[in-house]
């Protein structure tokens, strides 16, 4: 019994000695491959500081990269590769990090004095601040609404609260578990506390004392053999603390929104006050005497629940009558700032003042060489503008090149009717289902009025500017979970790189950034896809070469 006690405190000293070795030289490197690095070591016999100066660089790959590998080897040879290092008697003038090294020397020589060396804290529990912020969004909406958090939530916590007390002190006992416990339970009593039915059982934190133990009992565990202990990650895996709910939320939005699907209401908010909202924002559309900023403090207040009915596949017309002002420009700028982070019509008309001009001038004295329909394209569009000029009209240039430079159809984004038509005149049913724009006159230039049809129904029957308009084309695309059209991806996919301000490209995008391709050998990449490939094959082609296109467009700018 004693051997076997004896075993397991070695065992736990070495995990220390280890973890705190490695992290003073990488001290980014994620808990998995840190904690798989640890059980290597371990399992080829490292026991002291002074064997770190034997390991060789073969010895570190299975778990690092080469130059993370290098680094460690250089650090650690050179530091204990002398009796010196390994020394407590010259942690005098050693730096902090090393004196907290060289305090424990060995762990077959410290480990039968480690509950009395000066170097350790056994107060640490009254300091210690229990990691809230790194709690996952249910959890913390649970404890803050009085709600007992079921039993993953709460293995959760309980994993990430043990993983900071280890940090604090190795060598956790019952004492400072107890102390934590009560932490947590004053802050929380309603969801932490030990209750069946109304009565307080005991002190109220027995159960969580409890699960703190066993947590840290698991911790200190190894298993044989050690290398293979992990072999894939479930829901209960030990990574609460490498990847967090909020990144793997983040790594499921689309179109580079940043807040998807809003999870909860705001704190201040109800569903009483958030209907209350709804209607106000009806009564102030119908009376037409609408605030700017009382309408983006509204839609701003209302954003989780515009997600909600949006997730839940609540069709246009219902959310036209329920959101009447998410359709106009004010409205859409908002719930796309919150959807995204970033400026609709502002950053499209910066950029178009930044960049503009040097893509037209690419495509009007290069793109024009090149492709004989572009050059015909370009040509109708000189003689449709005639010798207007203007910001405007450079944006309808620029918008109606790039559909011909990726040899998309103009139908596709826009559908003319007549200069008088009247919003029940307009033949919906030759409208795509897509967002579109309906141009009030004969050509983009002409136009003083555009509408705006989504899943052909008119969304928008008074639209004084284009920029306007393909602004709120653009944004219906983000704002109620639309794919690009493949008839307009091309264009559409440019259109968001240009409005995020970014060069970020995809691996297959990134590949051929220094490859100059143009719309010929699209159509003939297109052409051999047709002719000799499978649907499944032929897809894939038609979106290299669109990415292709796309990345050689946007190293021009």
């Amino acid at each position: 019994m004693d051997a076997s006690v004896r075993n397991e405190k070695m065992s736990d000293s070495e995990q220390t000695f280890l973890e705190d070795a490695v992290s003073e030289v990488l001290p980014e490197l994620p808990a998995a491959t840190k904690s798989i690095l640890i059980e290597h070591l371990q399992s080829i016999g490292v026991e002291t500081y002074d064997d770190l100066q034997f390991i060789e660089e073969a010895d570190l790959m299975t778990a690092l990269r080469p130059v993370q590998a290098r680094k460690l080897l250089s650090i650690w040879k050179r530091k204990y590769q002398t009796p010196e290092n390994s020394s407590s008697s010259s942690s005098v003038n050693a730096s902090p990090a090393q004196s907290l090294s060289l305090l424990s020397v060995s762990p077959r020589s410290s480990s039968s004095s480690s509950s009395t060396s000066p170097g350790l804290d056994t107060q640490w529990d009254d300091n210690f601040e229990i990691p809230w912020t790194k709690f996952p969004d249910d959890l913390m909406h649970a404890l803050e609404r009085g709600k007992r958090p079921g039993p993953k939530l709460r293995r959760q916590m309980v994993r990430i609260v043990v993983t900071e007390m280890v940090r604090k002190c190795p060598h956790v006992g019952k004492k400072h578990s107890t102390e934590v416990a009560k932490k947590m339970v004053a802050k929380y009593p309603k969801s932490l506390q030990d209750v069946i039915e109304g009565d307080i059982v005991g002190p109220g934190y027995h159960s969580l004392v409890k699960q703190l133990l066993n947590r840290i009992e698991n911790v200190r565990r190894t298993s044989t053999p050690k290398i293979r202990k992990r072999k894939c990650q479930t829901d209960d895996s030990d990574l609460t603390d490498e990847v967090t709910l909020e990144e793997r939320a983040a790594m499921q939005d689309t179109y580079g929104c940043i807040n998807w699907n809003v999870k909860y209401l705001p704190s201040e908010e109800t569903q009483e006050s958030q209907r209350e909202k709804i209607d106000n924002l009806k009564r102030i559309f119908q009376n037409d005497d609408a605030s700017p900023e009382e309408v983006k403090s509204l839609m701003k207040s209302t954003f989780y629940t515009q997600r909600q009915h949006v997730n839940q596949g609540k069709s246009i017309k219902y959310l036209r009558v329920e959101w009447p002002f998410w359709f106009d420009e004010l409205g859409m700028s908002v719930h796309f700032k919150e959807l995204t982070g970033i400026d609709l019509k502002e950053t499209f008309i910066r950029n178009l003042d930044l960049k503009g001009k040097r893509l037209l001038n690419y495509m009007t004295t290069v793109c024009v060489n090149k492709s004989k329909k572009f050059l015909q394209t370009y040509a109708r569009l000189l003689r449709i503008r005639g010798q207007q000029s203007g910001c405007s009209d450079d944006f309808k240039d620029m918008v109606l090149l790039l559909l011909s430079y990726f040899d998309e159809k103009e139908e596709s984004m826009f559908f003319y009717v007549e200069d008088t038509c009247l919003p029940e005149e307009v033949q919906l049913e030759q409208v795509p289902l897509t967002p579109a724009v309906i141009v009030c006159g004969q050509s983009c230039y002409s136009s003083t009025r555009y509408m705006l049809s989504l899943d052909r129904n008119l969304i928008n029957t008074n639209i004084s500017s284009f920029i306007s308009a393909l602004c709120l084309m653009f944004g219906s695309y983000y704002c109620f979970n639309i794919h690009y059209p493949s008839e307009l991806a091309s264009t559409l996919e440019f259109l968001q790189r240009w409005r995020e301000q970014r060069e970020s490209r995809s691996r297959e995008v990134a590949h051929w950034r220094d490859v100059g391709v143009g719309p010929l050998l699209n159509r003939r990449l297109l052409s051999h896809a047709d002719v000799a490939l499978g649907d499944s094959v032929r897809a894939g082609v038609r979106s290299l070469a669109r990415s292709m296109l796309i990345a050689a467009l946007i190293d021009m700018l």
